[in-house]
């Protein structure tokens, strides 16, 4: 609305110095848009004197006149604005002095709806940071701030910017298991969220199978807060936060064309808050898995999405800020990224091409499909690529022998595993052949790496990517009842205050301890060979055999 009012108040001075203006159009957002484009500004009839002058003068500064960003605002409309009015200026002569008032009175107008639009941000600014205090609990300092344009060609790897302080790291009680999920994951407006495959209410599918397994409740799950936009720019540049202001742009990210028609604001409600929650839930969980030794977010794993760019249904670059988020406060100097996932993971192998030596990456996708990003293959240390169906024995066999490589030639300080299950068979994407059995001993199997085949076990942060299909939600909570069960990950108070909660109200469930818990209907059970039931201590003895 900024922008129309401002392009009526010039039609009004034109019109005030006898201008004559056919049209006077630009990227203007009446409101709420239906569509929000950029249109090229034109001015057709300019008559006058000075018409001319006055036309190459006005074309580039009234660019500046865009609304600011949805999440907040940067100083750079001001900034271009006065460097575009400095140098577009048209030189008068001195004898022609009426021109030159009426251009200085243009410019005065110009100038206070400058400011009245700065101070509006302004405020807006500072009323938000307020809001995020009172929801801190810890205030834990990252040491980053925003991401300016002309440093976004590396975004994960610039190190010039000042510390920062994020709401994101909340309290978390020794009750409460290391397992992050909201209700706000889920994305649902009208029912356009079934116009894309991916199930978007599937996280909370997951909290809700593991809470009737008896493992969660809402006194015993984290949950985290939606990354702000400083959070974002850690890694993210701003003229890529800026885009997503524009529904079209999510459109195309997110691959729902109809998102494009609605408001931008019921957008960033609908589609893209719910994306920033699993990213606050991504870089919550990081710190936890430092601190408890693992920890699991229900959603998030956007990993093709980059510093500069989304795609593939990810806006925000989850796993990259995360790991940037541990390094900037000095909790990790290395990192391994395990990228199961069927696509590849071309997001974050983008963010940290130049940072190889800290950051390790091995993918495991099928060479067929989405995203075909040879560049960013560059990034990833340990590629396996698969072919159309390969089914469990041969993924499996795979899986285990290259990460023991990898680990063998990187000693990482905590692991980041990217567990999509587009694997699965049936997946109209992933186009791979896993059974639901596999998926569940490709899990663990990066658990058991991590935790049993070392001296020192490393951390590991797990997050569920993707998967297109709607029994997705219980295999994933079938697979964490598994690592629960073998002993993988685990948590005894957590365990100690469901069994109290339980005794309480005198209801059933499963038992108050890993070793003793019981298999679900259909759960996990004995750890077997992935071809055949031969029960084993566990999957890397029998690939050891």
């Amino acid at each position: 609305m900024r922008s129309y009012r401002i392009f009526s108040h010039l039609a009004k001075v034109l019109q005030h110095n006898s201008v004559k203006t056919s049209t006077l159009v630009g990227r203007v957002q009446i409101g709420w848009p239906l569509i929000s484009l950029p249109v090229t500004l034109s001015f057709d009839g300019v008559e006058g004197k000075w018409g001319q002058r006055l036309k190459s003068y006005l074309q580039k500064p009234i660019q500046a006149f865009v609304p600011g960003p949805i999440m907040g605002d940067t100083s750079e409309n001001t900034s271009k604005l006065d460097s575009q009015t400095a140098s577009n200026q048209a030189p008068v002569s001195q004898g022609d002095s009426k021109p030159t008032e009426r251009m200085q009175t243009l410019q005065e107008h110009l100038t206070q709806r400058t400011d009245e639009h700065n101070e509006e941000q302004s405020r807006q600014n500072t009323q938000e940071p307020s809001e995020a205090s009172a929801a801190c609990s810890s205030g834990q300092p990252n040491t980053k701030v925003q991401k300016t344009d002309h440093q976004e060609g590396d975004g994960a790897s610039s190190s010039s910017e000042q510390p920062h302080k994020t709401h994101l790291f909340v309290e978390v009680a020794d009750h409460q298991w290391p397992i992050v999920y909201s209700t706000e994951y889920n994305i649902g407006f009208l029912g356009m969220e079934k116009l894309h495959p991916f199930d978007s209410g599937k996280w909370g599918k997951v909290f809700q199978f593991l809470r009737e397994e008896g493992m969660l409740s809402e006194a015993t799950i984290v949950r985290p807060l939606e990354a702000t936009e400083a959070d974002l720019l850690v890694v993210h540049s701003s003229s890529y936060i800026n885009s997503l202001r524009w529904s079209i742009t999510v459109a195309g990210i997110t691959e729902v064309p109809p998102v494009a028609l609605l408001p931008n604001f019921v957008v960033q409600k609908k589609v893209l808050k719910p994306l920033r929650t699993q990213t606050g839930g991504t870089i919550l969980a990081a710190k936890l898995a430092m601190e408890r030794g693992w920890a699991i977010n229900v959603g998030g794993g956007f990993h093709h999405c980059s510093s500069d760019r989304g795609g593939g249904f990810c806006a925000y670059a989850d796993i990259t800020l995360s790991i940037k988020f541990l390094l900037e406060l000095g909790l990790i100097k290395k990192a391994m990224i395990v990228d199961l996932d069927a696509h590849q993971g071309n997001g974050h192998a983008r963010d940290f091409m130049d940072m190889m030596d800290k950051v390790y990456i091995m993918d495991v996708y099928n060479r067929n499909i989405y995203p075909h990003d040879g560049f960013a293959k560059r990034g990833i240390r340990r590629k396996v690529e698969l072919d159309f169906f390969t089914g469990d024995e041969e993924y499996l066999d795979k899986v285990y022998n290259h990460l023991k490589k990898a680990l063998e030639e990187f000693e990482p300080d905590i692991i980041v595993y990217n567990a999509g299950t587009d694997c699965l068979e049936g997946d109209p994407l992933g186009a791979l052949s896993i059974t639901a059995e596999g998926i569940k001993n490709r899990d663990q199997i990066v658990f058991e790496f991590a935790k049993k085949e070392r001296d020192k076990p490393i951390p590991v942060l797990m997050v569920t990517s993707g998967g297109y299909q709607r029994n997705n939600a219980r295999i994933i909570a079938d697979s964490i009842l598994n690592l629960r069960q073998k002993g993988l990950i685990g948590c005894q108070a957590a365990e100690e205050h469901q069994a109290k909660r339980k005794k309480k109200t005198g209801s059933s469930g499963s038992p108050s301890s890993p070793e003793s818990a019981t298999t679900p209907s259909s759960g996990a059970s004995s750890p077997t060979s992935p071809t055949s039931g031969e029960p084993r201590r566990g999957l890397l003895d029998w690939f050891k055999r």
